[in-house]
């Protein structure tokens, strides 16, 4: 399980416990997803150069105190996602160089009197916490004084004493997951000057009283914090806001998967001291119920004047007023991605005098299906040079359109678009049509640096001339299949040409023109489904000098031909083998089988000859017709008795027989006995009839009991005839004379029914 690397995966492999024979060479071990309860103090002994081990998801319950002990150079240890009901400060005590510490997941409820990570010099991240975890003590975290990321899961946290964290002096990312807002506000007091970034989760503000118990986080030194699944309401807001507004360090804002109840009319007017410091905002996936309702927001209109960078991503915006993109002085830059803006809506967004000192403009995946009427909205837009209006759905585009004047990215791709015309504006840099129905590209522009045309229609190289400044072109996944020295020519200074993952005609002849031929820096070709290179420049592709083909890749033609001889040799085999044994008989079984299963379940009156088929052993056939065939067609009304071997058609397949037999018999009846269940025609005969007769739930089948059957002897496969055989009453043929007469009686009733 370990490569060259000594990276050892024994992950999802089903182990109970840590494997033996570790050595000192391994370097990464991953265990994780299996089933160890116990690590004992030798499992991992001679693992002495164990960089990271990888424990999580296991059923783990106990660890031997010195489990761990010779694993001195540990930079990674997860244990997460166990049964741990405790935790052992002697499991760390050696962990000198540790710096990743995974506990979450566990069922622990504290984490002890004392601290477990004073040892830990070097940790960086700390995870902790689970749905049973309660109880944060003073002294748990002794001895750790900076770290990276600290993440709690304390869900169902209730006691939290004063002081806990404080001895942590800087956390560059905290992350708490809380329900308990008392609980919040006593842990944030504890954080007031170290952390940077603070992120809460599952926490409901969901009424004015319990805000006031987060007052303190006014005064929090934290430059950036996050929400994330949180549920706000109309009367929180405003509250939130002001707290926020008085952060003296504040630069970000993010609402990441969060809840809002209401529509936006806040009662409370926000005082709006604006923030000196605020300068993003990101919202991604804000779930409004009333999103329809919502209101201009001109409450907030006074806070928006200072933002430089905001993001609102699959939150259902259609509009926004033009009143809010007038405050928005200072954007730079604004992402509203996967929402519901149209060519209208887009209009009013982008209004006179809105986001004037824009530069850059995300609007991709929204409802934009109109390219005139969209760059005419944005034509304003002095300073905008980067626009970003892919998956939408615009389709044909006009010959003529006006854009921003200093617009020098643009991507339209997967857009619909069947051909581009002068539309696409001069002043680009960089343009991105992929993803499109594109066969052809000939435009003049005259400044671009990177032209993108993956996925597309393409057979030819564009032309070079109208685009002399190109530097890098993505032709990949075109249907190219071969370039002309004067394409070459014209692209001679470029310095990267992508086409793999074409049409290309893999030869040596076409590799060495590419090689010889190319003055560009790196050319990039691949073969689809033959070969797949390692590049860091192309998915699938590799650099034609690094190319090296042997000598079957380069003739074709042999390759072919020996494929051709070795499928017919196989063909030939095949038939020999299924001459040998029989299996065009057992095809055609096969088939009588199929087409009987698709007949109709019951023939048309009219061709029903016999009042019974009679299935039976050759064994028992001196009883049969020497004795029930007498007395049944003998009897007054006579019988009319289907047997093989004076009814069945002469020169007809015998499978064939059986089927018609069956079908023009009003029942079947079938004589059990050791023997019926040993003959292999017995069996097909129930194969045949065994999906009519017995899944129709009828009396169809009349079952005459010869002799005593063990049920053992019975095939499995005809589990039906089993049950049939315990639930339902069948004909036992008796050897007393005074009982015989009884026993015809039943089965002309039973013929008769």
């Amino acid at each position: 399980s370990c490569d060259a690397s000594q990276l050892c995966n024994c992950s999802s492999i089903g182990l109970d416990s840590i494997p033996p024979g570790l050595t000192a060479k391994i370097t990464v071990l991953n265990l994780s997803h299996n089933r160890i309860k116990h690590i004992q103090s030798q499992d991992l002994q001679q693992a002495v150069n164990l960089r990271a081990l990888l424990l999580q998801s296991n059923k783990i319950s106990s660890i031997d105190e010195d489990s761990f002990q010779s694993l001195e150079k540990l930079e990674l240890l997860d244990l997460s996602n166990n049964s741990l009901a405790h935790l052992s400060p002697l499991w760390f005590k050696h962990l000198f160089s540790l710096q990743h510490l995974h506990l979450q997941g566990n069922s622990y409820r504290d984490l002890g009197q004392s601290s477990l990570f004073s040892s830990l010099r070097n940790l960086s991240s700390l995870y902790l916490g689970n749905p049973q975890f309660s109880v944060i003590r003073q002294g748990n975290f002794e001895g750790i004084e900076l770290l990276h990321k600290l993440w709690i899961d304390g869900s169902n946290l209730s006691q939290y004493e004063q002081g806990s964290l404080k001895s942590i002096k800087q956390i560059n990312h905290m992350i708490i997951n809380l329900s308990n807002s008392n609980i919040f506000s006593e842990l944030v007091r504890d954080l007031v000057h170290s952390v940077t970034w603070l992120e809460v989760r599952r926490i409901a503000f969901s009424n004015v009283a319990e805000m006031q118990v987060l007052r303190v986080m006014s005064s929090s030194f934290a430059k950036k914090i996050s929400f994330r699944q949180t549920l706000l309401t109309d009367a929180t807001v405003p509250e939130i806001v002001s707290i926020l507004e008085d952060m003296p360090k504040l630069v970000e804002l993010e609402l990441v998967d969060c809840r809002l109840l209401g529509t936006g009319q806040w009662k409370m007017e926000i005082q709006a001291k604006t923030s000196q410091t605020l300068r993003v905002f990101t919202i991604k996936k804000l779930s409004i119920e009333e999103f329809y309702l919502f209101t201009d927001l001109q409450a907030v209109e006074g806070l928006l004047s200072l933002f430089t960078r905001v993001t609102v991503q699959n939150t259902k915006v259609f509009l926004v007023p033009c009143r809010i993109s007038q405050n928005l002085r200072s954007l730079e830059y604004l992402d509203l991605s996967a929402n519901l803006l149209g060519d209208l809506s887009l209009e009013h967004s982008a209004c006179q005098g809105g986001w004037p000192s824009l530069q850059t403009l995300n609007l991709s995946q929204n409802s934009l299906s109109d390219l005139e009427k969209t760059s005419k909205s944005l034509s304003h837009l002095g300073n905008l040079i980067v626009l970003d209006i892919s998956q939408n759905n615009f389709g044909e585009i006009p010959d003529v359109c006006e854009w921003p004047k200093l617009l020098k990215y643009l991507n339209l791709s997967s857009t619909q678009i069947p051909k581009v015309t002068n539309c696409i504006p001069r002043t680009l840099e960089v343009l991105d049509v992929s993803g499109n129905n594109l066969k052809e590209f000939g435009l003049q522009l005259p400044l671009l640096k990177e032209l993108y045309l993956t996925r597309n229609q393409l057979k030819t190289l564009p032309d070079a001339a109208p685009i002399p400044n190109l530097v890098s072109l993505s032709v990949r996944r075109n249907k190219l299949n071969s370039f002309s020295k004067e394409e070459f020519e014209s692209f001679r200074r470029m310095e990267l040409l992508d086409a793999s993952d074409n049409n290309f005609i893999c030869s040596c002849e076409f590799l060495s023109f590419i090689h010889r031929e190319a003055g560009i820096a790196q050319v990039l070709v691949g073969w689809p489904d033959k070969y797949v290179c390692d590049s860091p420049l192309a998915v699938r592709g590799v650099q034609v000098g690094a190319v090296h083909l042997s000598l079957m890749e380069c003739h074709r033609s042999l390759v072919v031909s020996l494929i051709c001889v070795l499928v017919f040799l196989v063909i030939l085999l095949l038939v020999a083998v299924g001459y040998k044994y029989h299996v065009v008989w057992y095809l055609r079984m096969t088939w009588a089988w199929l087409q009987a299963k698709r007949k109709p379940k019951r023939a048309p009156p009219k061709d029903v000859c016999y009042d019974a088929f009679v299935s039976y052993s050759e064994n028992d056939s001196e009883w049969v017709e020497n004795t029930m065939v007498r007395e049944l067609e003998q009897a007054c009304p006579p019988f009319r008795l289907c047997l093989h071997k004076r009814d069945f058609v002469p020169g007809k397949w015998i499978v064939d027989n059986i089927i018609d037999s069956i079908e023009k018999s009003r029942k079947t009846l079938f004589v059990l006995s050791e023997h019926f269940v040993q003959s292999e025609w017995c069996k097909y005969e129930l194969d045949f009839s065994h999906f009519r007769l017995f899944d129709e739930n009828n009396d169809a089948a009349i079952l005459v009991l010869l002799e005593p059957i063990q049920s053992k002897a019975i095939p499995k496969r005809f589990c039906k005839l089993r049950k049939i055989m315990n639930t339902k009453t069948y004909l036992e043929w008796p050897l007393e004379e005074e009982q015989q007469q009884m026993f015809w009686f039943n089965l002309k009733i039973a013929l008769r029914s």
